[in-house]
């Protein structure tokens, strides 16, 4: 698998942080973020967002956290990732 980096958390240090890649070829947007916690991932996993939405966190999906200081780097990777896909 092949991934296009976009950027990583600004306020980083040397290692583990969030960071968001372009997989080109399924026009997807991958993200490395910090776990949720036991408290957040409850919450959501024990509400029903959407009308008629099962609640819960399937298997094979995960809650993480981004720091909005990352927004700038996240819209990168929407574009870059939304022109693939054209």
């Amino acid at each position: 698998m092949e991934l296009d980096f976009i950027g990583i958390d600004p306020e980083t240090g040397k290692e583990g942080s969030p960071t968001a890649w372009v997989d080109r070829a399924n026009a997807e947007i991958v993200i490395q973020g910090w776990n949720a916690g036991e408290e957040l991932a409850a919450t959501i996993g024990g509400t029903s967002w959407a009308p008629g939405h099962t609640a819960g966190v399937p298997v094979g999906e995960t809650v993480i956290r981004i720091p909005a200081r990352m927004i700038p780097i996240l819209r990168e990777a929407c574009d870059v990732a939304e022109r693939t896909g054209l």
